[in-house]
C-alpha cells in the first residue's frame, strides 16, 4: 500500500457526540491521499465504537489499553503515522473541503517552511464567526507573534513530517494545553513557520474545551514555554517577563496598576528589538510587526481602562514611543475609561 500525502493525527475522548461531524469534513477533502489515525484514550462513552464502525477505510482508529491524557494519544497517532504531511486535528473541529489542499500546495511552494496553519473561523452555539487574527500575515509576521502569544490553531497545523520526526518526543506531555505552543517553539528552531491567509477550519468553542476548563494549568505551561525563549534576551529575568506576557497578554487579564502596563510595554519593545535584530525582515514585515505589537499593547490597556485599575493618563504615560496604540484611537480608550469609572463607581455604591 502506498504511503499517503498526509497523515491526519487525533487524539479522542468522550467525543462520541461530536467526532463523526469531524470525520464527515475529512470526508470532503479535495486531496484524497491522507490517512486519519485517531487514537482513542480509554473513552467512556460510544466513541471508540463510532471509530471502529466508520465507513471511510482511511480513518484508522486505536483503543489505548490505559487512559494516559491527549498528548501521549496524539503522540501515539503520530508514531503510526505515514504521510509525507502531519495534519493536527482536535475531535470536535472541522476542517473545510480545501484545507489539506491549499496547505500542501504552500509546503510544496516553500521548502523552507516546516509548519503552516490556516486563518480560523470560530463556531460558538450554532453560530460561525469571522477569523480573529490578522488578516495578513507573513512568515516573519507569524514567527513574530509565536514570542508574544499563540497565533495558531492545532486542528489548523501541517507539518512536514521528516521534520517532526526530528523532535523527540512530538509533542512533551508536561507541557499539557501548551504542548501545541511549545512544539511550535520547537519546530521554529528546525525551519519557518507560516499560516495561509485563508480560512481553511472551523474552530468549535464550547465549555467543554481544554481553553475553557484548564485556564492556569496552560498559562503555567505557556509561561515556561516562553521563559525558555526568553532566556537570550532577559536571563535571569526571564520567568518575570514570561509571566507578565502569559498573564497579561496570552490570558487578557487587566493590568492591575500603571507599573504593570509599563513593564509590560518594555518587555515588549526588548523583545521586538531582538527579533528585528536577529531575523531578517522586510519593510512590509516590521510594519507588520510594530502594528500587530502596537494593537496588542493597546488592548491590554483598554482591559485595566475598563477594569478601572488604569486611567487615560496612566495609558497615555506609559505607551512607548514607537508602539502607538494599535487599533484603539483615543475615543476607543475615552469610552474604556468611561466604562472602567461606571464599573469603579458600582463597586463603591456596593461596599
Amino acid at each position: 500500500m502506498s504511503a499517503p500525502v498526509v497523515s491526519v493525527v487525533m487524539a479522542a475522548y468522550n467525543g462520541a457526540a461530536l467526532i463523526g461531524e469531524t470525520l464527515e469534513s475529512l470526508a470532503t477533502q479535495t486531496l484524497g491521499e491522507f490517512e486519519a489515525i485517531v487514537v482513542d484514550d480509554r473513552s467512556t462513552d460510544d466513541t471508540l465504537a463510532v471509530l471502529r464502525g466508520w465507513p471511510d477505510g482511511r480513518v484508522r482508529a486505536i483503543a489505548l489499553e490505559e487512559n494516559g491524557g491527549p498528548v501521549r494519544a496524539r503522540n501515539r497517532a503520530f508514531a503510526e503515522a505515514r504521510g509525507r504531511y502531519i495534519a493536527g486535528l482536535d475531535q470536535d473541529d472541522l476542517c473545510r473541503p480545501e484545507r489539506f489542499a491549499r496547505q500542501v500546495a504552500y509546503l510544496e511552494a516553500n521548502p523552507d517552511v516546516a509548519l503552516v496553519g490556516s486563518d480560523t473561523a470560530v463556531l460558538v452555539d450554532g453560530a460561525i464567526r469571522p477569523p480573529r487574527h490578522p488578516a495578513n500575515t507573513t512568515p516573519r509576521l507569524t514567527e513574530w507573534l509565536l514570542r508574544i502569544e499563540n497565533p495558531l490553531v492545532w486542528s489548523s497545523v501541517m507539518i512536514r513530517a521528516d521534520v517532526a520526526r526530528r523532535l523527540e518526543p512530538f509533542t512533551r506531555p508536561e507541557l499539557l494545553y501548551a504542548e501545541d505552543f511549545d512544539l511550535y517553539h520547537r519546530i521554529a528552531r528546525l525551519g519557518r513557520v507560516a499560516r495561509v491567509d485563508a480560512d481553511l477550519l472551523i474552530y468549535r468553542q464550547h465549555g467543554g474545551g481544554a481553553s475553557q476548563r484548564f485556564v492556569e494549568t496552560m498559562r503555567a505551561s505557556a509561561t515556561r514555554v516562553l521563559a525558555g525563549a526568553y532566556a537570550g534576551v532577559f536571563g535571569d529575568g526571564a520567568e518575570e517577563a514570561a509571566a507578565l506576557v502569559a498573564r497579561n497578554l496570552m490570558g487578557r487579564a487587566a493590568p492591575p496598576d500603571r507599573a504593570t502596563l509599563r513593564r509590560l510595554g518594555e518587555v515588549l519593545v526588548a523583545l521586538q528589538e531582538d527579533f528585528l535584530t536577529r531575523h531578517d525582515c522586510g519593510a512590509h514585515d516590521v510594519r507588520l510587526i510594530r502594528w500587530e505589537t502596537a494593537r496588542r499593547w493597546a488592548g491590554v490597556a483598554r482591559a485595566g481602562l475598563r477594569a478601572g485599575t488604569l486611567t487615560l493618563g496612566d495609558a497615555l504615560a506609559v505607551r512607548p514611543a514607537h508602539m502607538g496604540l494599535g487599533y484603539a484611537g483615543f475615543e476607543e480608550l475615552i469610552v474604556s475609561r468611561l466604562v472602567g469609572g461606571a464599573r469603579k463607581l458600582r463597586q463603591t455604591f456596593a461596599a
